[in-house]
């Protein structure tokens, strides 16, 4: 193999991947990255075993070939190179880096070791092209609401399901969970992707990006974005029938602007430390208020109050953490906070007509 690629774009490329190779593995070659000639391209992929990533990169073709090579030397030592050509030389197995004055030989393996990389039958498969913002929003919704459980590994991803004509992604821990509506759909979906997948997919997206393109088939998800490749196994399992856990009614809803009860939650939160984030909030129908207090034997106590629109008196007990990080991701000025007594659940979502985005979550004993 011999070839010429620019550092810009073999740096990127290296970057992107190389996130994948698993570095604590029984399996040395996971940790390396493929490189490999593909027509007048040059493919840089790397696999765990569970997430595929590739990036194709345009090269001059000297002499088609494939190498594998350490990741983590390859992409530091690319990332330290000036931005000139790189040529690229396999020789007896090792790769020679030449880049202005600077010259380099890494040792590699064979490509045949290499694990054969994952692909997707397209035309058997369910295929949607989602605007890049519109997927952005949507994961970054969701996933803060995904488990770190193993023990419970349908609850360590993004559910993503049809239904009534509506693609919807939904993620919980048992103690939160959100749902968000994406696009009309005429196929039925049924899968988990891993919170570690959509991460990835993520840090994937550039400012040139304008669309993403998803396959579904049994097994697998690929998502596709300009040259770029993430192909990953679904989580075997059945996610927990969700929506019958949605409120449909509620003794106490409360409107409020939306930077007013991020900032009273913030305040409240940073006495909670010591409770465990437990914060209790109180709904006031004749003072028009909400107030967020929290209690801290080391720290003191602190209550803080915002105007609101409220329907009814009512207090309840959450965790601060939760309920800032739900406050950060809804849309609009103002938020709907509504919730039942002390023990059942809340849901949070924007006041806009239409709203496409809730979010839920269970009370602390107080």
């Amino acid at each position: 193999m011999e070839l010429t690629v620019t550092q810009e774009n073999l740096n990127r490329a290296l970057s992107a991947v190389g996130r994948v190779a698993s570095t604590k593995t029984q399996l040395p070659i996971l940790s390396n990255i493929l490189l490999r000639t593909d027509g007048n391209r040059l493919l840089v992929a790397a696999t765990n075993l569970e997430i595929a990533s590739t990036q194709y990169i345009g090269a001059k073709i000297v002499k088609p070939g494939a190498i594998t090579i350490p990741a983590r030397l390859m992409s530091e030592f690319v990332s330290s190179l000036p931005k000139e050509s790189i040529t690229l030389k396999v020789i007896n197995e090792n790769l020679h880096i030449e880049c202005g004055k600077y010259t380099s030989t890494i040792n590699g393996y064979i490509a045949d070791d290499f694990p054969e990389l994952p692909t997707i039958n397209e035309s058997s498969s369910i295929q949607y092209s989602i605007k890049i913002e519109d997927f952005k929003h949507a994961v970054s919704q969701t996933i803060i609401n995904t488990s770190n459980d193993s023990t419970r590994p349908v609850l360590t991803g993004v559910y993503w399901n049809s239904f009534e004509g509506q693609l919807y992604l939904a993620a919980t821990d048992g103690y939160r969970l959100s749902e968000r509506r994406l696009v009309i759909t005429k196929s039925d979906v049924s899968a988990i992707i891993p919170t570690q997948t959509l991460s990835e997919v993520l840090r994937n997206i550039t400012d040139e990006s304008d669309e993403i393109d998803i396959l579904f088939d049994e097994t697998q998800v690929r998502f596709r974005i300009n040259d770029a490749e993430i192909i990953s196994r679904l989580i075997d399992g059945n996610f927990p029938n969700y929506r019958q856990l949605v409120p449909t009614s509620s003794e106490t809803t409360v409107i409020i602007n939306k930077n007013d009860f991020i900032r009273i939650t913030k305040i409240a939160g940073l006495f909670a430390r010591e409770s465990g984030g437990s914060v209790t909030l109180t709904a006031d129908k004749e003072k028009n208020s909400l107030s967020v207090q929290s209690i801290a034997s080391q720290f003191g106590e602190n209550k803080s109050d915002a105007d609101a629109k409220v329907s009814n008196d009512g207090n309840i007990t959450l965790n601060s953490r939760y309920l800032s990080e739900a406050l950060s991701v809804i849309d609009g000025d103002e938020v709907e906070f509504s919730f039942s007594g002390k023990i059942a659940p809340c849901i949070i979502k924007s006041t806009k007509p239409e709203t496409d985005y809730y979010h839920i979550i269970m009370p602390l004993k107080s």
